[in-house]
């Protein structure tokens, strides 16, 4: 067994300040065997944002696989944009845009999916796809195979096309052939989990696709501040989910799904009741 905890979109430069620290010591208390951080540490990309958000993750356990979305490329400074777009990103998070990370049962690769030509969306290329075959088609069946990316690969009900990733269907035609399992993402400020198996043009082994909410920022746009905590079984994957309440000033466990393997992917557990972790 596995557990993941799935942060993003932290907008440092937006946060709310009084849900750092509670935020640090939930995910400490969690203990996962990895964090994922999928995109947009920043609100606009400037170097005191960076410092703050890398501050920050110096608190979280580690290993920890990042990637930057497209608020952590500047917006107004033009020259960096498109000469440097990732350099702030590159000198104060990591300079590994493709971070990997593998053990005996699960194997986490992060892609970038920022792009300095568009303000809001972001894209995927074909060598970065070609780089995704390399490494995950070569795993044996049965280990659990995690894409991160800030953009989704897929959107839940009521969400135009255009908040794809770019390529997004071609992407999904090669993740389904290597059998990925489990496509984390940010960039809606949703949280939630939906089955590939639900869409007209469902593949042939279809992977779960998690969103996780904002964290941290007070652009909740709705929503509660939450994050995910996945935990990973050879046949058996289950959400969760924790929620800030601010009456009580801590993040709580507010709900989980559970989602079993099967020979096309993975599938909701439609009549099992959700679970309360342990400590919770």
């Amino acid at each position: 067994m596995r557990t993941l905890v799935h942060l993003s979109d932290l907008h440092f430069g937006r946060v709310d300040a009084l849900l750092l620290d509670p935020l640090v010591t939930m995910v400490q208390r969690l203990a996962p065997d990895l964090v994922a951080v999928s995109g947009d540490l920043t609100q606009r990309a400037r170097t005191s944002q960076f410092k703050a958000a890398r501050a920050f993750l110096e608190r979280l356990p580690v290993p920890q696989i990042i990637v930057p979305g497209n608020h952590d490329v500047p917006l107004y400074d033009v020259v960096t944009r498109f000469v440097r777009p990732l350099a702030r990103y590159r000198r104060y998070i990591t300079d590994d845009l493709e971070p990997w990370f593998i053990d005996e049962e699960i194997a986490v690769l992060g892609i970038n999916t920022a792009r300095a030509l568009t303000f809001k969306h972001g894209r995927i290329n074909e060598a970065q796809i070609d780089r995704m075959q390399e490494r995950l088609c070569s795993l044996p069946r049965g280990m659990t195979k995690v894409i991160v990316t800030h953009h989704p690969f897929d959107l839940p009900a009521g969400y135009g096309a255009g908040e794809l990733v770019g390529r997004a269907a071609l992407a999904r035609k090669w993740l389904s052939a290597c059998e990925c399992d489990v496509l984390l993402a940010g960039h809606l400020h949703l949280g939630g989990a939906g089955e590939g198996s639900l869409r007209q043009d469902a593949l042939g082994h279809e992977p779960l696709v998690v969103q996780a909410g904002t964290a941290t920022s007070t652009r909740g746009r709705g929503e509660t501040n939450s994050f995910n905590v996945i935990v990973i079984e050879p046949k058996n994957i289950e959400i969760r989910r924790w929620s800030w309440q601010a009456a009580a000033g801590v993040f709580e466990f507010s709900g989980s799904e559970h989602c079993e393997r099967t020979d096309a992917g993975w599938r909701h557990q439609r009549n099992r009741a959700p679970r309360q972790p342990a400590g919770a």
